[in-house]
């Protein structure tokens, strides 16, 4: 994990003068759970102490529905250096198309966006890909709201929501994008060479696909403080998905806390993993099937892979862990998942353990969640309530970008609790049970989940994903050890639209040179 590198990597040197120290606001957890995802861009959040990231000796269960001990750390997704606003002309125009689902599309925004910084581009609203994954055509305008998005990121880059016909010699010409196809995980230096050069030639690029296509560990805090800005500020759902999230969570909280879990027990996940060996000989030939159309042939022994767990935690073994930890079976439960595999059978065991389970169709039946609970509208829904869980456990956390991204979300607003099994270290534990040797389960399992964060601030180390934990970047404390750490001042938006101000005066007073020094000359 890096921590230095102040210099700002920019394709047009004219950066203005002066200098921004800093962006923050803040946001109470209880008005984050109302308005999550408003225009407040900066936020600074202090989090009520709950059971803190420090190692332990117990679990207690209660404890738990508190977020995590924040030590003294504020989420800040601000500028702690200089950081102009946007130049008066760009280099052209960055168009991409995000594939995948709604999770993976979302990273890939934050990249389009930190791409077309880095190339002092205009970013044209990104495409969201409408056939490989989710067979909708919601686009960018159905899932997000796009005023919010443009609005939020004036300060950082130039949006359009189209490239516009440009003329010349008093004809109308369309502008062609080029298209290119980035490397994955590709460095800043293809971006400021390859990419741009073909930008310049062209006047606009296209990149395509345009997933994991932007090394996420960058040697530049500001940077990675952008990508926050976008993920956890500008991208706010559109109103319709906030209003039916907002309220499953009041009718799920009425009783109570709560908790979700994203059940990741479904086929294709079960395909990828190679976890095969507890279907039927009927479902194994389904798997197997769906593995060989989709993914690498590689070499799987389920003996193996779930002795070093790699294999999704089945619904009862969720259940077995929650019990261990001390939840009982009047704890209510958010259920995120898409169609389990191997249907009731799996979720029989777990319902008996914890039988208040839910679903975003069984809280709320109203017209306007059945219209708007498929592809990524549904999956958004999910994310929410997710999100505003007081407890949110992953079962399967490794490439699940839904799991991921509400991770680094969560810890983002507040620290809030998650659980996350380690499925190599409880692997023999459930192995052992199924063998018969069931002395002292459950301690095993507590003993287990003791080597867990809870949410709490904490070390990012490969193979984390920046977008599970942007910690320490897109964080910041009032009274630091190390001056990097410090907390920007509070006059953020003053600060910002003074320059913006002074920037489009600044282009005013050229236009209008421009148009006397004509004049003149027609004279």
């Amino acid at each position: 994990m890096r921590r230095s590198g102040h210099h700002l990597h920019r394709a047009n040197p004219k950066q203005g003068a002066g200098g921004l120290k800093g962006l923050m606001g803040r946001l109470s957890i209880a008005v984050i759970v109302l308005l999550i995802c408003t225009v407040s861009l900066y936020i600074s959040s202090t989090s009520k102490a709950g059971l803190g990231s420090v190692s332990r000796s117990e679990i207690k269960a209660e404890e738990l529905w508190s977020p995590a001990d924040s030590g003294g750390w504020r989420p800040s997704s601000a500028p702690r250096s200089d950081w102009p606003p946007p130049p008066k002309e760009s280099n052209g125009y960055l168009k991409v198309r995000c594939n995948g689902g709604l999770n993976q599309q979302r990273s890939a925004i934050c990249n389009a966006v930190l791409a077309a910084r880095i190339m002092n581009a205009t970013l044209v609203l990104p495409e969201l890909d409408a056939n490989s994954f989710w067979h909708e055509k919601s686009g960018f305008h159905g899932i997000y709201d796009v005023e919010n998005f443009i609005r939020t990121l004036r300060y950082d880059v130039r949006i359009v929501e189209s490239i516009p016909d440009v003329r010349k010699n008093g004809k109308t010409k369309k502008i062609k994008p080029f298209q290119l196809r980035p490397p994955r995980d590709a460095p800043i230096s293809w971006y400021t060479s390859v990419a741009l050069e073909k930008m310049r030639e062209h006047g606009a690029i296209y990149l395509t696909p345009f997933s994991h296509r932007l090394a996420e560990e960058i040697d530049n805090p500001e940077y990675q403080r952008l990508r926050c800005r976008v993920n956890y500020h500008a991208l706010r759902f559109k109103p319709h998905i906030l209003r039916i999230s907002q309220s499953i969570v009041d009718k799920l909280r009425n009783q109570g806390h709560f908790m979700s879990i994203h059940l990741r027990f479904e086929m294709d996940m079960l395909a990828f993993a190679g976890c095969f060996d507890i279907f039927t000989p009927e479902e194994q030939k389904i798997l197997k099937k769906y593995r060989e159309e989709n993914f690498a042939k590689k070499r799987l022994v389920y003996s193996e892979r779930r002795a070093i767990g790699k294999c999704p935690l089945t619904p009862e073994e969720v259940g077995l862990i929650l019990r261990s930890m001390g939840f009982d079976n009047s704890t209510r439960i958010y259920l995120a998942a898409g169609e389990l595999f191997g249907g009731e059978r799996f979720m029989k065991p777990f319902r008996a353990l914890f039988p208040r389970l839910e679903n975003h169709s069984s809280v709320e039946s109203s017209e306007e969640l059945v219209e708007n609970v498929r592809g990524l509208t549904g999956s958004a829904v999910d994310y929410m309530v997710c999100l505003l869980s007081d407890i949110f456990m992953p079962t399967y956390d490794g490439p699940s970008n839904f799991a991921n991204n509400l991770l680094g979300h969560r810890l983002y607003y507040g620290f809030r609790t998650t659980i996350r099994p380690d499925r190599k270290t409880l692997a023999p534990i459930f192995i052992d049970r199924e063998n018969g040797r069931t002395a002292g389960f459950e301690e095993a399992i507590r003993r287990a989940m003791l080597g867990t964060h809870f949410g709490g601030p904490h070390e990012r180390i490969s193979p984390e994903s920046f977008y599970t934990n942007s910690w320490p970047e897109c964080f910041c404390q009032m009274s630091p050890k190390n001056p990097a750490d410090k907390c920007p001042p509070d006059n953020v938006l003053a600060i910002l639209n003074s320059r913006l101000v002074e920037t489009q005066r600044d282009n005013d007073l050229d236009v209008s040179t421009q148009t006397n020094s004509t004049t003149s000359v027609g004279r």
